[in-house]
């Protein structure tokens, strides 16, 4: 039987990938996509969720929209890394596919609470406001969820929008306080691994040459993002941090990680949205997270390249 997922996500073009890669995976049922604001404003997450799931050939995937802001700050975009549009890089045709009515955080309430408890996994790629503000609204619905695989955090690799922080955090500190507190079993995905997840020439060049529009779309895609990361690390290539969570989900053991306790700043003007992350557990703080810290390469980008040529 299918796992049951519900991709939340600001898409970006990580994202992008992320959400082909589900689509494309049978081991997989996407109950839906609900979207936030993050990378860019609302309106263009849930516009390019669209064109993600017309360009797989899924039109009938079901697209959410939720939280225009964070719950306590200012929206903090990040269009120097991924266009003004989120999916700069190749032209697509704007989505024809209808945007469901219906709020991203309902939608998330009304199928956690319809669903059978324990058979839905939650896989945030954004900022977490929606899945926090659903916990506020409806306690009811935490224990209910099977598993949350996230990204976002760092621990090593400190932080790509702040010194201290991951972006996905920073923007929303005080929602990623809630889902980390929130006592649901949670798989993080932190810059830690997404780092050792490069997208070297050979392997974009691989997606280019497959078939069809979405393997040419990928690489075009990893093209532009991949700029700001080469110049910002001194890197052969870019993460693709997203499809790390989907990756997971399909073949856990191209992770390594441990259970630690993981804890999110939301005070300091210094570390604000800092993953405060145990990972030499030094602390008597109870464990709350699984923070990967290492991947396979080889094998992730084999799976990635096995699916989107599926497309």
């Amino acid at each position: 039987m299918a796992r049951k997922i519900i991709i939340d996500t600001d898409p970006g073009q990580d994202d992008a990938v992320a959400i082909l890669l589900a689509l494309a995976s049978p081991e997989l049922e996407l109950l839906g996509i609900t979207c936030v604001a993050g990378n860019v404003p609302l309106e263009l997450t849930a516009k390019n969720a669209r064109i993600v799931c017309e360009l797989a050939g899924r039109p009938e995937t079901r697209v959410f929209a939720g939280c225009d802001r964070p719950l306590r700050r200012k929206l903090v975009t990040a269009e120097h890394v991924h266009g003004k549009t989120g999916l700069d890089g190749i032209a697509l045709s704007d989505p024809t596919m209808k945007l469901q009515d219906q709020h991203a955080v309902d939608f998330l309430i009304e199928t956690l609470r319809a669903e059978p408890a324990g058979t839905v996994t939650l896989c945030p790629i954004a900022p977490l406001t929606n899945i926090a503000t659903a916990f506020e609204r409806a306690p009811d619905i935490i224990p209910r969820i099977q598993e949350i695989v996230l990204m976002g955090g760092a621990y090593f690799e400190v932080g790509n929008i702040t010194p201290t922080a991951e972006f996905n955090i920073y923007v929303d500190p005080e929602a990623a306080k809630i889902v980390f507190g929130a006592g649901v079993p949670l798989t993080v995905m932190p810059l830690d691994v997404t780092h050792k997840a490069l997208t070297t020439r050979a392997r974009v060049e691989a997606f280019r040459a497959l078939p069809g529009r979405v393997g040419p779309a990928v690489a075009s895609w990893t093209d532009f993002f991949e700029r700001f990361d080469k110049e910002k690390y001194g890197s052969d290539g870019a993460p693709l941090h997203d499809p790390c969570t989907i990756a997971y989900l399909l073949q856990p053991e191209l992770f390594s990680g441990r259970e630690i306790n993981v804890e999110i700043e939301t005070v300091s003007d210094l570390t604000l949205g800092m993953s405060v992350a145990d990972w030499w557990r030094v602390t008597d703080r109870p464990a709350n997270a699984r923070f990967i810290g290492d991947v396979d390469a080889e094998g992730f980008f084999a799976l990635l390249l096995d699916r989107i040529a599926r497309l």
